[in-house]
């Protein structure tokens, strides 16, 4: 059968749709990028937030097929694993739904759809005119082949599946089970293949990269991992995305600091700076411990681009605790921020906590600490103009009258489908702009906006 597959959601979710899309293809069948030349529709979802709920939900209907189309449509991912029974009696669009556990049944679900048109045995797939549901999988770590359904030049690499920090507002734990390490070797022979497909930039992500490892063998061991993939010919650039920052060891950062493959950049999602706030969430860092690492990583890494993401109008947050988050916001100048305004979500511990603030409170609250971060990136963008950065090229946008071409791409300092991007020209590539996709090239900044960069291509 021809698949199309939608995702919905974080870099996790990409990563796992590369794993379906392997998994279909070593099974004999074939992907496509037109939904309605498909056979079968995939739509995998996320369940994380309310908005991400909404976006998933959105998606389902627009990729669901007409009836008179004989297309099946796939339901799974974060959502469905989440309301798996909901969704199956108010989704009848759907003719499978399966868990996030549960992707290595699409080939056997594919393969009866072809032999037996709506004649699945209901006793083992779910009740209902032949539809599927499968969301019961016991926890695992989907490995084996993957399939790029984007740029090859830039790929995830997923190190963990689940997570065990129990912050009061996730969900994930729920959702995707306890912590469960890649093994290292099974990682680095995932790597050494992408990079002989092209691969240049790996982003490792994880829920928690910084404790790679450690279920293994009783320590993490994210640095040695790092020093090893540095080794492998043809990936250029590491990047690390989601680490918590009191698991930012001094070899942590000795590693990111002395392997020049290793970005300087790393994503530590502190959601918080007040101390009656982060008790709340159950995260174990301090208003110290933050400043501390800060600190440590600018100290030993020049020019280290931090990334972060806070949740505004958490339950008890209080107008002077919002405000010690814009003054540490406004003293600490980070890279990149991402603001989310509180989710309150069905069965977590926060959900049940006092003092809800109220949801035009937190959207406020939101909404000023990027204004806030928005001048920061203005300004610190600024202070870019007539520097020479390496550029890795994302996408062509256009090609001009006079023969060059526009680009989109990202420094060393981005991360891919998240941060900021530079908009830079170059001479078109004997015509063939596609030649440039994938490549790191040196830019010299000309321009700056408020989050992206304007550059030309240095000949």
């Amino acid at each position: 059968m021809k698949v199309f597959i939608e995702t919905v959601g974080c870099p996790k979710n990409r990563e796992d749709s590369e794993r379906m899309a392997g998994l279909l293809l070593t099974s004999g069948h074939t992907l496509t990028r037109d939904a309605d030349a498909a056979d079968a529709v995939i739509v995998n979802t996320c369940g994380f937030i309310e908005a991400a709920k909404r976006e998933s939900i959105e998606t389902i209907f627009a990729c669901a097929p007409p009836p008179e189309s004989g297309r099946r449509l796939i339901v799974t991912g974060c959502l469905t694993q989440r309301y798996a029974a909901e969704l199956f009696g108010e989704l009848p669009e759907a003719d499978a739904i399966l868990g996030v556990n549960d992707y290595e049944r699409l080939p056997e679900i594919l393969r009866r759809w072809e032999s037996t048109e709506n004649n699945c045995d209901n006793n083992q797939f779910g009740a209902g005119e032949g539809r599927i549901l499968f969301a019961e999988g016991a926890p695992s770590v989907l490995t084996g082949p993957r399939a790029a359904l984007e740029s090859r030049a830039s790929s995830y690499l997923k190190l963990a599946e689940g997570c065990d920090n129990r912050c009061t507002y996730c969900v994930i734990p729920q959702i995707r089970g306890p912590y469960r390490s890649v093994p290292m070797e099974t990682l680095l022979a995932e790597a050494e293949s992408l990079a002989a497909d092209g691969c240049r930039e790996l982003t490792l992500i994880a829920q928690d990269v910084t404790n790679y490892g450690a279920d293994l063998c009783g320590a993490a061991r994210l640095p040695e991992l790092l020093r090893a993939l540095c080794r492998i010919p043809g990936i250029e650039w590491v990047r690390l995305l989601y680490c918590y920052e009191e698991r930012v060891t001094d070899e942590l950062i000795e590693t990111i600091a002395s392997e020049p493959k290793v970005c300087p950049y790393i994503d530590l999602p502190l959601q918080h700076v007040s101390a009656s706030v982060l008790c709340r969430m159950g995260r174990r860092s301090s208003p110290e411990s933050i400043r501390d690492t800060i600190g440590r990583l600018r100290e030993h890494i020049p020019g280290i681009v931090i990334r972060t993401a806070f949740i505004t109008g958490f339950p008890g947050e209080t107008k002077a605790d919002f405000e010690e988050l814009c003054e540490f916001v406004c003293a600490q100048r980070l890279g990149r921020v991402g603001v989310f305004a509180y989710s309150r979500e069905d069965g977590t511990p926060a959900a049940g906590m006092p003092d809800q603030v109220d949801a035009e409170t937190a959207e406020a609250r939101r909404d000023t600490l990027m204004r806030l971060q928005l001048e920061i990136s203005r300004e610190e963008n600024e202070r870019l103009i007539g520097s020479m950065l390496d550029v890795i090229v994302d996408e062509a946008d256009k090609t001009e009258s006079d023969g060059s071409a526009v680009f989109l791409g990202r420094t060393r300092g981005d991360a891919p489908e998240i941060d900021n991007a530079v908009i830079f020209r170059a001479p078109a590539a004997a015509g063939n702009t596609e030649d440039f996709i994938g490549r790191i090239v040196r830019v010299q900044i000309t321009d700056a906006m408020d989050y992206d960069l304007v550059g030309e291509i240095v000949k």
